[in-house]
């Protein structure tokens, strides 16, 4: 489909081991190897990931190290590093740089809304962007996208250059009215757009699984519960990548040992799946991914993604646990949940479109007690 892409599993660069405030390097160098001696080769990064650190880490442990033609690198123009048109191309600049590349085989229009889409095309983002490809400065032009169909079906129309959609696809999510899934997918197959999954365990949602789901999948003898997950994503009809955020050595080998021989979800696994997703329906749970994108914007620094995963552990566990890891969040540093301004821009900036202004009092009542 694209040159260099014969295996479906990505590695996602959002969430690095850390040590302290740093990368550690050590440790993602070894992550790199294992994956490219698995035979895998594609990293995902964007310039606001790890408050840039994705991106230099990758020149350390990546880039510097292996011929060019070895990987397949993606990076993506996030709404929160520009103004005017004038800004793009410094910042694309400052990105091959940061990476240590002369060009990105991919380049994606960052996290693509109803809103964001506005400021897109006001800064003619959409036309610079294919301007640098003209210049053979990245090879695909694509985009990142958290809105309803709709919004997809306006953005490919307008911009038939468009090659590739990425999109957040998980078995949770795949029937849900505000990510709507399985509708984007299908907006994608019309136009032909090929496309590489964001979020396929939920930003570990579908790893830490409660209980009452485990024994679900528990009962068939085999496989990881990441790997229902990542499999499920690419037994879809038009995905060609399958990307996992990998946070230490174990995750890399447990996804590269599956998709290597990758096979499709059979008739048993698919009925496994089906009923984990009605367990989950029935537990209410808030459904933040932990991408940190309200946090970029919080004024309070309010630590949203961990505070709602104690909301969650509560909610599924009924344990003391929740209260205690909440007490570390907040002693953590940052905001409280009861520092909120209400001013919304969380809200604005969530790809899971959660009433984070009303989770966050109802944060507040359960803990600050």
């Amino acid at each position: 489909m694209f040159a260099g892409s014969n295996k479906k599993l990505g590695f996602g660069c959002m969430r690095f081991p850390m040590t302290g405030e740093e990368v550690d390097l050590p440790a993602v160098t070894q992550m790199v190897d294992t994956f490219m001696e698995m035979g895998f080769s594609y990293f995902d990064t964007a310039h606001g990931y790890l408050d840039g650190k994705s991106e230099t880490a990758l020149r350390e442990c990546l880039t510097s190290r292996y011929p060019r033609e070895r990987y397949i690198l993606t990076n993506k123009l996030s709404v929160n590093f520009f103004d005017k048109e004038e800004d793009i191309r410094p910042l694309f600049q400052k990105q091959l740089e940061a990476c240590g590349v002369d060009y990105f085989d991919f380049y994606l229009m960052h996290a693509q809304d109803k809103k964001s889409f506005v400021k897109y095309q006001r800064c003619r983002a959409y036309e610079t962007a294919l301007q640098l490809k003209e210049e053979g400065l990245f090879r695909h032009f694509g985009i990142s996208f958290h809105d309803r169909a709709e919004v997809l079906e306006q953005i490919l129309t307008e911009y038939p250059q468009i090659e590739v959609v990425q999109l957040q696809l998980n078995y949770v999510d795949y029937e849900d009215q505000a990510v709507q899934s399985r509708m984007c997918l299908e907006v994608c197959r019309k136009h032909g757009k090929p496309v590489i999954v964001m979020e396929p365990v939920k930003g570990g949602s579908l790893v830490n699984l409660p209980q009452e789901a485990q024994a679900v999948f528990d009962r068939l003898h085999g496989g990881s519960y990441a790997s229902y997950a990542i499999r499920f994503a690419a037994s879809q009809e038009g995905v060609f990548m399958v990307l996992s955020g990998m946070s230490d050595l174990e995750m890399v080998r447990d996804n590269c040992g599956y998709m290597q021989q990758f096979q499709p979800l059979d008739d048993r696994e698919q009925a496994a799946v089906a009923e984990v997703c009605g367990i989950f329906r029935s537990l209410g749970t808030v459904a933040c991914t932990g991408c940190r994108y309200c946090m970029e914007v919080c004024p309070q620094k309010i630590p949203m993604p961990a505070i709602f995963a104690c909301l969650n552990a509560k909610k599924i566990f009924q344990n003391w646990n929740s209260g205690y890891y909440f007490r570390n969040v907040q002693e953590s540093g940052g905001g409280k949940a009861s520092d909120c301004l209400g001013c919304g821009a969380c809200e604005d900036s969530c790809p899971q479109h959660l009433p984070i202004r009303q989770l966050l009092k109802k944060s507040a009542a359960e803990f600050e007690k």
